[in-house]
């Protein structure tokens, strides 16, 4: 057994100089393999130096070419965009509470006064956030015209996941397919609208729509889940007393 000693202690005994040898031969040994695995790494870099230099070189430029594209493209586009967008928006915004409104959908869809469309901004600035919003506007305008298949492709095609209008999105995907009977895919996206919902208000409405949508599927374990969620809670909501309605209708189901 190893024992502590002194810095400058000198062995005595037979054992303690054998000891003394032994911790010098292992202590040599170990910076004679790290010298040795170091010389290993030195030379393994200077015979593959120019492929890590080409690598550092690429990894430089795509770093360097994606700033440059960010700051010189991509910005000026979204600038762009974003004022391009701002006339079909103002007459996607009075088709909401216009009687004779789809005409202001059509404008607001193909533009007016030498402005852009909504359907122009989506193939000139796709890439964009003005791009991304036209797809939600367009989708709604073609949905309050009856045309719920272009109002489904635009709406689907909108991503929502960082925007407020993220479960507005999906809940009138879900309204889209109940009209087109497709009452399956109207369920499915009125649970996706339900789960991105944040507040109070929105995530009852939802989980309404869908337990309706699942009792006219025939689905009463379903129904029971989400109307139940509504009364537990959501006790204090606007749907919570239509929830217990239909609560019963799908417990007697089964």
């Amino acid at each position: 057994m190893a024992t502590y000693k002194k810095r400058g202690y000198k062995p005595k005994t037979k054992v303690e100089k054998k000891e003394a040898i032994e911790d010098e031969s292992t202590t040599a040994e170990v910076f004679n393999t790290l010298d040795e695995g170091a010389n290993r790494t030195e030379a393994w870099v200077e015979k593959n130096q120019k492929v890590i230099l080409g690598i550092v070189g690429v990894i430089a430029i795509c770093v360097l070419g994606y700033l440059a594209f960010d700051q010189f493209i991509q910005k000026p586009k979204e600038m762009e965009a974003s004022n391009e967008i701002y006339q079909a928006q103002k007459y996607y915004e009075q088709a909401l509470t216009a009687d004779a409104s789809d005409s202001l959908y059509l404008r607001s869809l193909n533009g007016g006064q030498g402005k852009l469309g909504m359907l122009d901004i989506i193939d000139e600035y796709g890439g964009t956030k003005a791009g991304n919003m036209a797809k939600y506007y367009a989708g709604v305008s073609y949905l309050n015209m009856n045309d719920y298949s272009n109002g489904i492709k635009y709406l689907d095609d909108f991503n929502g996941e960082e925007t407020i209008l993220g479960p507005v999105a999906k809940g009138a995907l879900g309204d889209a397919f109940v009209q087109l009977n497709q009452k399956e895919d109207a369920l499915k996206y009125y649970e996706q609208a339900a789960t991105l919902s944040v507040d109070d208000f929105s995530a009852p409405k939802y989980l309404l729509k869908a337990g309706v949508t699942a009792i006219d599927l025939g689905n009463a374990s379903v129904a029971v889940k989400h109307l139940k969620t509504i009364t537990e809670k959501y006790p204090n909501s606007a749907e919570a007393a239509k929830a217990i309605a239909y609560l019963g209708m799908a417990e007697a189901m089964n």
